[in-house]
């Protein structure tokens, strides 16, 4: 079995406002052509006022940040055109999903007819990640090791503190609404790349998915490429947040491959225990608790993601060259999350505009200097 390429692609989701109103604004029809968008790297989503972004395949977190300082900049410079910004963050502070136009092309007006208001109420925003590994038995392996660990790095990605103008009491109310769909969450385990394989199979035999696309777990196997896709986390407000996520999936996967090449492997927990983390962090972010499963008791959220990035993951990072990005997660548990700032800022100003004010600032800090 070979070693993983550790291969990096980064998916982003930006919501498109109004630069006067903060409201969200129905865009991604004026970039279409005969059905597709000529823009390399930008593609089309659910809702109008959406618009997702995908890198090149990258080899390290560096590229990663210039892919993202890239995308950000040309899709903010376009939509500058039409007295539009973007917006980086898991929900909108206070437009409505009833308000929004569906994307006119065959698949999402088939995601519409399927799930009906279900799609409707989608307006919602993340950050996928993509890591390359090529050994499928090897990715089914790291697929079931890592659930363990989403809920430590969707704690540090929360940006989806309100939703349709309320502040909702959670720092993920992404999680939520995406919950709300068939075929999403943690997945379930695997013991061979054959047993997913068979999921599969039945599920579009049985006319319920066209193609593995229609499976939405946090983490899965991609349907067309050989990667690992992270897809738990809510949209990172920051580039650097961005980078530091797509980081962390790296070195996990660098870490369970060593694990695995050593005759090694990090304890399987029930999916149970790691659903209660994952509330966890959708409830309170970095600023309650998670349960470290190996002790059996509930320990502060930051002390499990300065274990994870400080021993866990720390004899990997300098071989991948990736210190830097990956304990930016500290300055994260330092200045709280896009969530808790958003928060902070309601608290001041007592203002929903402000909020879509602060974020956009925050969308292309770096990107357009």
């Amino acid at each position: 079995m070979n070693a993983p390429s550790l291969t990096l692609g980064i998916e982003e989701e930006y919501q498109v406002v109004d630069s006067e109103t903060g409201e969200l604004r129905s865009y991604i029809t004026q970039l279409l052509k005969d059905g597709k968008i000529t823009v390399e790297g930008v593609k089309p989503e659910l809702h109008q006022s959406v618009v997702e972004v995908g890198s090149t395949v990258c080899a390290t977190p560096a590229e990663i940040r210039a892919e993202v300082i890239r995308l950000r900049r040309s899709v903010s410079e376009m939509a500058a055109r039409e007295g539009l910004r973007i917006v980086a963050a898991g929900t909108h502070p206070f437009s409505s999903w009833l308000d929004q136009e569906i994307t006119p092309l065959e698949r999402y007006l088939g995601v519409e007819q399927d799930l009906q208001d279900l799609a409707r109420k989608n307006l919602i925003f993340g950050t996928h990640v993509h890591v390359g590994i090529e050994d499928p038995e090897f990715l089914i392996d790291a697929m079931k090791v890592a659930r363990y660990f989403l809920p430590h790095i969707l704690a540090l990605s929360t940006s989806s503190p309100f939703w349709m103008g309320r502040n909702t009491g959670l720092k993920s109310y992404r999680s939520v609404q995406w919950r709300n769909f068939p075929r999403t969450g943690i997945p379930p385990s695997f013991e061979t790349y054959a047993d997913y394989e068979k999921i599969v199979t039945l599920l579009v035999r049985a006319e319920a998915i066209e193609d593995a696309s229609k499976i939405w777990w946090d983490v899965r196997p991609h349907h067309l490429f050989p990667t690992l896709e992270f897809r738990i986390c809510d949209m990172c407000t920051r580039v650097d947040e961005a980078v530091c996520i797509a980081a962390l999936f790296q070195a996990l996967v660098a870490k369970l491959w060593k694990l695995r090449r050593d005759n090694m492997s990090f304890r399987v927990y029930p999916l149970t225990l790691i659903e209660e983390n994952k509330w966890r962090a959708v409830r309170y972010g970095i600023e309650g608790s998670l349960l470290d499963l190996g002790q059996e008791a509930a320990r502060p959220a930051p002390e499990l993601v300065r274990e994870l990035v400080g021993w866990f993951l720390d004899d990997v990072l300098d071989e991948l060259g990736t210190r830097a990005e990956v304990e930016y997660a500290y300055r994260i548990l330092e200045e709280g999350t896009s969530a808790d700032r958003q928060l902070r800022v309601y608290r001041e100003t007592g203002d929903l505009k402000a909020v879509v004010e602060h974020l956009a600032a925050e969308t292309v800090e770096g990107v357009l200097e």
